[in-house]
């Protein structure tokens, strides 16, 4: 048995020493039971051992964990506990639940100009607000990918919330991407990042971009969704170990099979539908006026909201 074999950490565990060890807790998998649960083909990728190796390694952590139960009153009481950001709309805080999730990825999806981009702004200035003020006294890391980053709409929303704009500026970490290995590696790399400025939002604006953009046709879709299935566990990793929330925004595409009703459908495919805990549909309206439709929740019913971008950002 793994347990008589003394094995306490990764790298006791066979085929995998310190330095493949830290690989793993560098992609968010920091202990046994996380490598427990990994497919072995994923083990290998991640590491580059073969997949035999890879199979003993896993089973060897399996034997080494313990599972632990919790009651339904213990995982309330743990779900009461997490953290969310106001959206600064009341009707759509109320839609969400109480507001963006930490611990979540909450995934926006909409046509151009739907304001998928301006939530982000405004989440990015309300994560810092104070506990008690819907925010999480905490920062924003941004990863920019189609060049849509506004300095000045930050301040805009600072102003408008009563907070100093450079100080808000400066609380906003920004990565401009320009491919999606810098897409990719920008996430990789977050824990420092995350760990020494109290990073509490990473907003990701958009996430299927670069990937279309980069894998053009059905010859290069599995290669995609796999790149793409690894990128979204990374954040729902660091969302995990961090207690942040994840925003992503994404675009979308008119379904031809789709005859009656909206044909709008999110691009991405199963990967992203299952990997979303919450799924937003945005649509624009009258004049500033945008419909916001919760499409998936696991704890919230299907609804709609409205909401109005202003100057000042994102009002009932």
């Amino acid at each position: 048995m793994a347990k008589e074999k003394g094995i306490k950490e990764i790298e006791d565990l066979p085929g995998i020493g310190p330095t493949t060890a830290e690989k793993l807790k560098a992609l968010g998998h920091t202990t046994l039971d996380k490598i427990a649960v990994l497919a072995p083909h994923d083990l290998a990728e991640m590491t580059g051992m073969n997949v035999e190796k890879a199979r003993e390694a896993v089973e060897a952590a399996k034997e080494a964990t313990t599972l632990e139960f919790s009651t339904g009153v213990q995982v309330y009481e743990q779900r009461k506990a997490i953290g969310r950001i106001t959206t600064g709309s009341k009707e759509l805080d109320v839609l969400l639940g109480g507001g963006v999730e930490a611990k979540a990825i909450t995934e926006a999806y909409g046509k151009f100009a739907s304001g998928k981009s301006q939530l982000g702004f405004q989440l990015s200035v309300n994560v810092q607000l104070p506990i008690n003020k819907g925010g999480m006294d905490g920062k924003a890391l941004f990863i920019d990918t189609e060049s849509t980053f506004r300095p000045e709409r930050i301040e805009a929303i600072a102003k408008a919330a009563g907070l100093d704009p450079e100080l808000a500026l400066s609380n906003v970490l920004v990565v401009h991407a320009q491919n999606t290995q810098q897409q990719i590696l920008a996430i990789e790399k977050a824990d420092k990042a995350i760990s020494e400025n109290n990073v509490k939002l990473i907003v990701v604006d958009s996430l299927m971009a670069l990937f279309r953009s980069e894998f053009p046709g059905r010859g290069a879709l599995g290669e995609r969704q796999q790149k793409l299935n690894s990128h979204i566990h990374k954040l729902q990793s660091l969302a995990d170990k961090y207690s942040l929330a994840v925003y992503v925004t994404n675009q979308v595409m008119d379904n031809p099979a789709i005859l009656f009703g909206d044909p709008t459908t999110p691009v991405g495919g199963n990967i992203m539908a299952h990997a979303a805990t919450t799924r937003l549909y945005l649509r624009k309206s009258k004049e500033e006026k945008r419909i916001i439709r919760l499409v998936d929740s696991p704890s919230m019913p299907e609804g709609e909201a409205v909401m109005k971008i202003t100057p000042g950002g994102i009002k009932d």
